[in-house]
């Protein structure tokens, strides 16, 4: 079937549905069943894209099951309180959870029903060993990959969805290639590779690359309203046939305009350039708002002049405590890793620069507090408004607020944290794996988590914004103010707050990049 159903530019309209007035390839016409997508991978990337793809395709054209060997994950995700937390994913899940959407442990027959399969594993950067620091660890996707070939009685598309370094794709087809049944060529249904399976009597794996580019806090949005799907294929005859065939797929919701055909390591290569060169704004900025304390000037000013100028444009220019979250970091060091592999040290060096300004801001903006504070803060209370790496998520990797909480423990501070997502349990571990043991003990007494910014602020010396959660704009700071030792200081990292107000109620305001 693959020469058939990805030469359907010949006879199209004999293979097309109405649906919502436009004309849909009908999968379930073609292969007379739905089509079957399956995610190995139940994470933030495999779990959020998974939902919105059955969401949005037809619930007898395509059926999406997302798999993993997590059970307390695939648990969480077939109840009522899912692992993640994302704007809008809860009443998606909940609307498609049974009908065209299913999560599960059972990954052996998950991989034996499927068509096309999503490599959505993680990826994390190594913590030993060769590349330790900077390279990915491609363990979960070999796993994955011997999964597939193992459970395999037909041809499949398998797509990878997680970030990966340039070249990958080769090293999952040696493993699918050197590991495939030959021997036991059979379905229970129609395969979508008839034609190769019959012919050649041999199972045929075609890689793709279709690198994810939401972002956490606006995912389910970046997936309805993508900006691009690209499709990464090798130039043969099957790899057009299985671009086309995942074409078709996002056709269900993303205009053809929309959907990008690459070549595969450019795919590879896009979604880490993607990253980086985000994180490289984010950074340049940050380097600026540095130069602005100095000097008096202020780096909202500066964000909005050159932001103005259509060539630069104005998104992330927002100067912060740092960025974080799982990719920005992972995949800007995965870039210094290929680039030293490649034999180009100064490429590396330049891409490494993105990181250790990143961590020169969270430290400046350590010192300044405790600076401010008189030089001392032993003793000393300082509440702690958020600890998601950014606002509407509770995903905390890489978060500032770690190394802000860890830095102002060191100094002997009792810290009261609040953030109205991220559970007291998830606060506690991620301190404790970004300690010793030995100081874990040392600072557990001084660590509260707090129920309220009220609460959180009752008798502190400081508030120290770490997250631009939009319920800290709005907050009572009279209120606050009044049961606060003075005094009472505020230490804004995401310049969320009114400033003037504030100086207004009595606090002494600090804030990235101007002098108040």
């Amino acid at each position: 079937m693959i020469n058939n159903i990805f030469s359907l530019n010949e006879n199209e309209d004999n293979n097309k549905t109405i649906n919502h007035q436009k004309n849909y390839f009908s999968f379930k016409k073609y292969l007379n069943r739905p089509l079957n997508v399956c995610y190995i991978g139940a994470g933030y990337v495999g779990g959020t894209s998974s939902s919105v793809m059955a969401y949005k395709c037809p619930e007898d054209e395509v059926i999406v099951t997302v798999c993993d060997v997590d059970s307390e994950k695939i648990n969480s995700w077939n109840s009522d309180n899912l692992p993640i937390y994302e704007p809008g994913l809860e009443e998606i899940v909940k609307k498609k959870r049974g009908k065209n959407l299913f999560f599960t442990k059972d990954i052996d027959n998950s991989i034996y029903l499927a068509d096309i399969i999503f490599i959505s594993v993680g990826t994390p950067t190594k913590k030993k060993g060769i590349g330790a620091g900077q390279a990915a660890e491609l363990s979960f996707i070999e796993m994955a990959a011997r999964k597939i070939a193992k459970f395999s009685k037909n041809s499949k598309i398998i797509i990878e969805k997680s970030t990966v370094p340039c070249k990958t794709a080769d090293h999952i087809r040696t493993i699918l290639n050197a590991n495939k049944n030959n021997n036991d060529l059979k379905s229970d249904c129609e395969p979508i590779f008839t034609d190769i399976d019959d012919k050649n009597k041999s199972i045929h794996f075609e890689i793709l690359s279709n690198p994810e580019f939401l972002a956490e806090g606006t995912a389910v949005n970046d997936i309805l309203y993508p900006d691009r799907i690209l499709i990464g294929g090798n130039e043969t005859k099957e790899g057009e046939i299985a671009q086309d065939v995942l074409c078709k797929l996002y056709s269900y919701w993303v205009p053809k305009e929309k959907i990008i055909k690459i070549g595969l390591w450019s795919a590879e290569l896009s979604k880490l350039s993607a990253n980086a060169l985000l994180a490289q704004r984010i950074s340049s900025i940050n380097s600026l708002s540095a130069l602005c304390e100095e000097t008096g000037a202020d780096i909202q000013e500066i964000a909005l002049a050159c932001g103005l100028d259509s060539r630069i444009g104005s998104k992330f220019l927002n100067a912060s405590v740092g960025f974080g979250g799982s990719c920005f970091k992972k995949d800007v060091l995965n870039l210094v890793y290929l680039s030293n592999y490649f034999n180009l040290p100064d490429v590396a060096d330049y891409w490494k620069q993105v990181i250790i300004m990143n961590d020169y801001r969270k430290t400046r903006f350590v010192k300044t507090i405790y600076n401010k504070l008189f030089n001392t803060i032993t003793g000393k209370i300082i509440a702690i408004y958020g600890f998601s790496f950014k606002k509407n998520t509770k995903d905390t990797r890489e978060s500032p607020a770690i190394t802000v909480i860890l830095s102002l423990l060191k100094e002997g501070a009792i810290i009261k944290i609040f953030d109205p997502k991220v559970p007291e349990d998830q606060i506690k571990n991620d301190i404790t794996e970004n300690c010793d043991f030995q100081e874990y003990n040392e600072y557990i007494s001084n660590i509260i988590v707090c129920h309220s910014c009220y609460e959180a602020s009752y008798g502190a010396n400081a508030i120290v914004i770490c997250t631009e959660w939009d319920e800290f704009k709005t907050l009572d700071y009279k209120r606050i103010y009044s049961h606060m030792t003075k005094p009472a200081f505020i230490f804004d990292g995401r310049l969320i707050l009114n400033h003037k107000e504030l100086k207004q109620i009595g606090f002494s305001v600090e804030a990235i990049g101007k002098r108040l």
